[in-house]
């Protein structure tokens, strides 16, 4: 399964100046440009529920996995055909269980956590990171707790007029 971390960080690396904080606050448009385009294209995202409650709907044409351990129901938007739907299933079962529904491509959307855990086992095979013209003196960072990775650079794309698009493919 193609699993590709998809995050917007500032020049420093941190994915947030603070817990709650929207990346719409210091991200540009054309990083939410991309991040639309690319999730619809892969049509499955999974993030923590802090990340989804930045968010707090369903998000139209994709289906949206929320790992958390509390209970909620599932959450449809009639019209878009957004679905979001809450695990507590560990990354590599999420992921198991996913393949035989006939998934081939997820995107992990963040935050923090949900990208540590699953760089943790090993599960990335893919980055699109856009580097913002910022920097954070404190912050969230992008991940923490996880063992060396190599990563082989694919491309970069200018996004607007200061926003850089990384791609990377996890080595193993």
């Amino acid at each position: 399964m193609n699993v590709i971390l998809l995050a917007a960080i500032s020049a420093n690396g941190k994915i947030a100046e603070h817990e709650g904080q929207t990346s719409l606050d210091w991200t540009s448009k054309e990083d939410l440009h991309f991040f639309v385009e690319k999730t619809k294209e892969i049509g499955v995202l999974i993030m923590g529920r802090k990340t989804f409650d930045t968010i707090g709907k369903p998000l139209k044409g994709r289906r949206v996995i929320v790992m958390t351990k509390e209970e909620r129901e599932v959450m449809e938007e009639n019209e878009g055909g957004g679905k979001v739907e809450f695990t507590n299933e560990q990354p590599r079962e999420l992921l198991e269980r996913l393949q035989k529904e006939g998934i081939e491509s997820v995107v992990i959307a963040g935050g923090s956590s949900i990208y540590s855990q699953f760089l943790r086992v090993g599960l990335i095979t893919e980055l699109y990171l856009t580097v913002e013209p910022v920097l954070f003196g404190d912050g969230i960072p992008l991940a923490t707790g996880f063992e060396r990775i190599n990563l082989s650079f694919v491309d970069s794309t200018l996004l607007g007029d200061g926003s850089v698009l990384l791609h990377f493919l996890c080595q193993k």
